[in-house]
């Protein structure tokens, strides 16, 4: 009786040990090397935003910061891979509009839940997407786009990084609000969803100004119009599509940080605080720009309400469309 008396108080007292020595941890972070996960491509937007916080948060707390790509299922992929890690606050993850608000809307088996699964640590910004077409496609404006797509419908194609993507919703909300039919072609990757644009296989894209500048630039895609409310400063020339005849059309894509759910809020707290220095700087700022991501800094919280809000709105709009998947 005496062992297990003494048995019991040691469980007892282990257990109402545990969250001190959980807090101590807590206190220590981080203690050793951290990993962000990026759910898309090398060279993609994604990555350019984990490498780049990667590096100054390894100069903030002094523990090296290494990143690994596990692109795959519009982001699913990865994004799966930062919901099973421990939630020690070790590893983070990237999360997009796509990753985190149109898979899971458009896919019902991608796997996790957006709310439940991830604890959101920090908003870094939003790129805007930008409507091209091909030079040989006869529409210099969006109003000519939505004139040809009218005379020929079914028939005029835009390229999208999957069926998930965010890039195919802001095509169907186009759709949507002009009242036209447009045929999607879904590709695995951005740079991949481009380069049949590029040789005029597909008439147009929804694609992020980091990856379609400098084609615009050179003169080998036509840029009809951006998808913000506002003109990108970048780019004053190109009007956006709300102002081409569309009011109230918006669609851009947001990147943050993540980490698994449970994450001691202490720890999302001290990131969040971090990453909010960070994008304060000149020199991030700047870097971030030069790849048309413009930063958006919030808090953790205002960041969950921000996924919160995107789910109900483009869950909304798929609903509408028919886009649901069973």
């Amino acid at each position: 009786m005496r062992l297990v008396a003494a048995l019991t108080a040691l469980i007892i007292g282990s257990a109402l040990a545990a969250p001190t020595r959980l807090a101590a941890q807590d206190a220590n972070w981080p203690s050793r090397q951290l990993q962000i996960i990026v759910p898309l491509p090398a060279g993609s937007a994604a990555d350019t935003v984990a490498r780049l916080i990667g590096q100054k948060l390894s100069e903030r707390f002094n523990q090296s910061v290494i990143i690994i790509n596990r692109d795959g299922a519009s982001g699913a992929t990865g994004s799966r891979e930062i919901l099973k890690a421990d939630p020690d606050g070790y590893t983070l993850g990237i999360a997009t509009s796509t990753t985190l608000v149109t898979a899971p809307i458009l896919n019902t088996k991608v796997g996790y839940d957006a709310l439940k699964d991830f604890a959101p640590v920090a908003m870094v910004g939003f790129s805007p997407y930008v409507l091209v077409t091909h030079p040989g496609v006869p529409a210099k404006s969006v109003a000519d786009y939505i004139k040809l797509a009218k005379s020929k419908p079914d028939t005029v194609t835009y390229s999208s990084v999957g069926e998930a993507s965010l890039a195919r919703l802001a095509a169907e909300l186009l759709a949507n609000m002009a009242d036209i039919r447009i045929v999607q072609v879904p590709y695995k990757s951005s740079t991949q969803a481009i380069i049949d644009v590029l040789g005029g296989r597909v008439d147009s894209q929804f694609g992020i100004l980091t990856t379609t500048h400098q084609y615009i630039r050179e003169g080998k895609l036509n840029a009809l119009g951006v998808t913000t409310p506002k003109r990108v400063a970048e780019f004053p020339d190109i009007p956006t599509i709300a102002e081409s005849g569309l009011p109230g059309y918006e669609a851009s894509l947001w990147l943050g940080i993540v980490a698994p759910a449970k994450v001691p809020t202490e720890i999302v707290t001290k990131l969040n605080e971090a990453i909010n220095e960070i994008l304060k700087q000149p020199e991030t700022r700047t870097a971030l720009f030069n790849q048309a991501i413009v930063v958006d800094a919030m808090s953790a919280p205002a960041f969950a309400k921000h996924i919160d809000a995107d789910l109900k709105r483009w869950g909304s709009l798929a609903q509408k469309a028919g886009l649901i998947a069973r």
